[in-house]
């Protein structure tokens, strides 16, 4: 018995030893102990460098990048070409990724900490001071799963040079492919670029504004084209158009700002050009990244116009997926830098369908429909108006007019009604304009925020066709319920509004957004001033019934006329959006 324990816990030892990573048994062949044949088959994952060339010393920055599937295991070592032991020193910030001892050579690899989903990890390499440097390869081992492994995924050759790299913030040799252990590659150059339309929709993919333009002919033009190689492995890109700061093209699994692989052409601190690559997380600045394995780039800035042109073989990695080439929609913005960053972006552009890069075709930008911002109008008027006024009338106007109505109603509960059900048709009918349109879900919180409140909108009526009578004992459940929900109903709405406000925003001050918190804060005090009044006309022991009635009723056209100015104001700009 005793036996078993001993083989089941060495085993149990094994397998906690491979899944952290400490495979230092697995130094000189790189080979998983997995009892199975690695694969034989072009891996689904790549190991890219930010520099083609290095001396003593140097620093480089190497990327591990998965496609479409993760890995969970690896091992990384630099070697000499056509060598077998390893060489250098690395150092990692992730927590993903650990340090090894390697043939008594401290650093010299990097594995897994653990077996987690992986799509991307990145280490620096230092070079040794040695006098017998060669040209080196990046050398990895990838693990999708225990059956499933890679060993000896290698990069492209980095060549030893004797002489000094050129550094990034060099002014020698302008409009080479020069790049930096960061995400930026700088070039001095002020030359003009040719950049024109010839070949698009025939040997390339074109995407401009206005439509169908030349840059090489119009100014005001902003073009970006992608020509892949014969192997679909490298994409030539190119950009330019008028703007004294910055141009960008991004690659996007949607149509809105967020988890997009971005290519960044602009004015440093001194005002030269320089290429950056970045990622977007959302509406904050990107983050910048490596620019990995980038070349021939060129770059010019003359008369306003900046135009930039370079070669990657860098998977486009996005939240979804990491493939070199996928469809994506192509996203381009300019706008203005300030010290060599670049700040909120002052005009974009996206194309309408996603767009595969390999295929050449003319793309044709989206245009936010009109059913859309029908959509957004609708949402408007009945939450800033119609359904504010069906609230407040029910709550504080009930002693308006007491006792006169239609078909022994009173004129609240008509006004009432009456408002209600034309904010819960206009509600009803934007819904069913924008999901008819979209036929998916976008957006984010939006669509959720939206779907919510349509059910919460239509239950409202439904239940109060079957409330029970004044006088009855459970009476009271449906008035708490009923406003309960019209206070929830109300919530969802402002929150819809905002996250609905928040996609079309695209200016730098988020001024759309500025009128609706202004808007929240007209109607929260309007609120508090009738309820100040309701209460205190519950105190007031005086005849002043008539009084009350006009303070009522002039609060509310006051109410009234201050939702309107801010509801036209959200109107201009959705149209203007």
């Amino acid at each position: 018995m005793d036996r078993y324990i001993m083989i089941i816990a060495c085993v149990l030892r094994v397998v906690r030893c491979y899944s952290s990573g400490a495979v230092t048994e697995a130094c000189d062949h790189m080979k998983p102990q997995h009892s199975v044949g690695a694969q034989q088959s072009p891996a689904p994952f790549s190991v890219a460098t930010d520099r083609s060339s290095f001396k003593k010393g140097d620093e480089i920055t190497v990327q591990l990048l998965a496609d479409a599937t993760p890995f969970i295991g690896f091992m990384l070592q630099a070697r000499a070409v056509g060598g077998s032991s390893p060489l250098g020193s690395f150092t990692v910030t992730s927590g993903e990724a650990q340090l090894l001892t390697c043939n008594g050579l401290p650093k010299s690899a990097i594995s897994h900490t653990s077996a987690s989903p992986k799509f991307s990890i990145q280490g620096t390499w230092r070079a040794p001071i040695s006098d017998d440097l060669n040209s080196i390869q990046f050398s990895v081992s990838f693990v999708k799963d225990f059956d499933t492994f890679w060993v000896g995924v290698r990069s492209s050759p980095v060549t030893f040079s004797v002489a000094a790299a050129t550094p990034a913030n060099s002014t020698s040799t302008p409009s080479t492919s020069t790049t930096s252990a960061s995400s930026t590659a700088v070039f001095p150059s002020q030359s003009s670029l040719s950049i024109s339309s010839a070949g698009c929709g025939s040997s390339k993919v074109c995407f401009s504004r206005p439509l169908n333009c030349n840059p090489g002919v119009s100014p005001d033009c902003y073009f970006l084209s992608a020509t892949t190689s014969t192997r679909d492995t490298a994409i030539q890109l190119e950009m330019t158009g008028p703007s004294d700061g910055y141009i960008a093209i991004g690659f996007s699994d949607d149509q809105t700002m967020g988890n997009d692989d971005i290519f960044i052409c602009g004015r440093d601190s001194n005002g030269i050009i320089q290429l950056q690559h970045a990622y977007s997380t959302g509406r904050t600045r990107p983050d910048m990244r490596p620019l990995g394995n980038v070349s021939d780039v060129k770059s010019s800035m003359k008369d306003g116009i900046i135009s930039c042109s370079f070669t990657t073989m860098n998977p486009v990695s996005t939240q979804r997926s990491i493939r070199s080439s996928s469809p994506y929609y192509l996203m381009f913005a300019q706008g203005p830098t300030s010290n060599g960053e670049i700040r909120h972006h002052t005009s974009t552009f996206i194309s309408d369908t996603k767009v595969d890069v390999s295929r050449p075709q003319l793309v044709t930008n989206a245009i936010r429909p009109p059913i859309i911002k029908a959509h957004g109008a609708l949402m408007l008027i009945a939450w800033m108006t119609t359904g504010s006024l069906g609230m407040i009338t029910a709550r504080y106007l009930k002693g308006v007019a007491k006792g006169k109505g239609c078909c022994g109603k009173d004129v609240w509960f008509l006004a009432h009604v009456f408002l209600m059900t034309l904010t819960v048709a206009a509600t009803i009918i934007a819904f069913i304009l924008s999901f008819s349109h979209v036929r998916g879900w976008s957006g984010g919180a939006h669509p959720v925020l939206g779907c919510i409140l349509m059910i919460l909108a239509f239950f409202q009526p439904t239940a109060a066709m079957f409330r029970c009578g004044p006088q009855h004992h459970w009476r009271f459940l449906f008035n708490w319920s009923h406003a309960l929900n019209a206070v929830a109903i109300k919530v969802l709405a402002v929150a819809a509004i905002f996250t609905g406000l928040s996609l079309i925003d695209s200016s730098e001050d988020k001024w759309l957004l500025k009128v609706m918190g202004g808007f929240v804060g007209w109607e929260a005090t309007l609120y508090i001033l009738l309820d100040v009044h309701m209460r205190w006309k519950r105190n007031d022991n005086k005849e002043g019934a008539s009084d009350s009635a006009c303070m009522e009723l002039l609060l509310l056209v006051l109410f009234f006329l201050g939702n309107m100015a801010f509801l036209v104001a959200l109107l201009v700009g959705i149209g203007m959006s």
